[in-house]
């Protein structure tokens, strides 16, 4: 931005990219309540029912570099609205699809949502960078917390709307997803964003990327995120697999467990940006990688209703303070040229290692087990803390001048 945006300006922006967030989120959770259990009606084998929410995970993980430059390139605003107004007919596909019990479209469909998806992932940036510089910790938490409203409303939508087509159940729900598209385009054009840093001819064009690449300041937050949202993404899907499948828990009790999961992950966002403000965000991000330790733990104490619940809690709290720790340390590390280099890579890179969890989160669960995903998680997460440590430490000494 040519001027700092104002108070007023930055908590107006907050707050739409807030509700943004929340209504993105609730298209995810109607995905993730619903998405298997239509795929089951009309996959042909039922090995495939979960095809469709790999297909979008891989659109996601795939439209990340796409979607940082094309947000760049028309602006934030413009571009997230044409990922709205590409997610609401993708959506109906979908909806189509559950109607003709065509499995194929359906999967179809579920990639191009992903690959919107991918650009509604970085309203956090757009949130840090359209408010005052005192104030992006706390935008981006906010922004986050959003995805508590996402974690009830999403799957009670679907819920709602499940026998609204008739002969079709679940339609409905992707139906609403469209619906909501459409509101959250309305939402974001009412927003004032900074706009994408364009340097003119002749001007500097920020470091190379295997320089910014090699830079402590912008590697070791790129990583803490990667492994705080691998490590979540692969325990989570791990969970209810675990539970209903490997411990005789009911379909209910995952359910439940999950939602609690999803609360838990967005609701500290409420205090996230004044803890790191208090204690910085090198130690934000790796008490949020010992709370994912924590939860691998209580995992391995038990196997009962209450040991996943805690667990998974733990575990969605955790990703919470270990990714926007790690995004605050990120957005402050690059040049305003760098930007879009830097955000595309580290879309990449953290949604591109989630897919890869996703997709293997089931594979491991039969080949090595509930227990064993856990103790896989504890060397991997202490590795993410003692690079926070390092980074912090690098951060501290004198710096050359350049």
């Amino acid at each position: 931005m040519t001027d700092a945006p104002t108070r007023t300006q930055s908590v107006r922006n907050i707050a739409l990219l807030a509700l943004a967030q929340a209504l993105g989120g609730s298209s995810q959770a109607i995905i993730m309540s619903i998405g298997a259990l239509t795929a089951a009606g009309m996959a042909p084998n039922p090995a495939l029912a979960t095809l469709p929410v790999t297909a979008m995970i891989i659109g996601l993980a795939l439209g990340t570099t796409p979607a940082t430059f094309l947000l760049h390139r028309l602006g934030r605003s413009r571009g997230f609205m044409l990922a709205g107004a590409i997610a609401a007919p993708a959506a109906l596909v979908a909806a189509l699809a559950v109607v003709l019990s065509n499995f194929w479209l359906f999967c179809a469909a579920f990639f191009v949502v992903g690959t919107t998806a991918a650009a509604f992932q970085q309203i956090r940036f757009a949130a840090a960078d359209s408010v005052a510089p005192a104030l992006k910790s706390t935008a981006i938490s906010w922004v986050m917390f959003g995805g508590v409203a996402a974690g009830f409303l999403g799957p009670q939508l679907s819920t709602i709307s499940q026998g609204w087509v008739p002969g079709a159940p679940f339609a409905a729900g992707y139906i609403v997803m469209a619906v909501i598209a459409v509101v959250t385009i309305g939402i974001v054009s009412l927003t004032r964003l900074a706009p994408a840093h364009k340097p003119q001819q002749g001007a500097p064009q920020g470091r190379p990327l295997r320089v910014l690449l090699s830079t402590p300041a912008i590697a070791v937050p790129i990583v803490g995120a990667t492994v705080s949202y691998a490590l979540m993404t692969l325990v989570m899907v791990a969970a209810p697999l675990a539970m209903v499948y490997a411990c005789g828990h009911s379909p209910a009790e995952a359910s439940g467990a999950i939602q609690w999961h999803i609360v838990a992950m967005f609701a500290p966002s409420f205090i996230t940006g004044a803890i790191i403000k208090r204690i910085g965000a090198h130690l934000t991000a790796a008490i949020g990688l010992v709370l994912i330790v924590g939860c691998a733990i209580i995992a391995l104490l038990g196997l009962s209703v209450a040991h996943f619940n805690l667990a998974l809690i733990l575990l969605g709290v955790g990703w919470n303070f270990g990714f926007i720790g790690s995004t605050t340390l990120l957005t402050q590390a690059y040049r305003p040229e760098e930007a879009a280099r830097v955000q595309a890579v580290n879309e990449q890179i953290v949604f591109g290692t989630m897919a890869l969890a996703s997709i293997g989160s089931g594979l491991l669960l039969q080949l090595i087990g509930w227990q064993s995903i856990n103790i896989l998680a504890i060397p991997l997460a202490a590795l993410a803390i003692l690079l926070l440590a390092w980074g912090d430490i690098t951060r501290r000494r004198p710096q050359p001048a350049e």
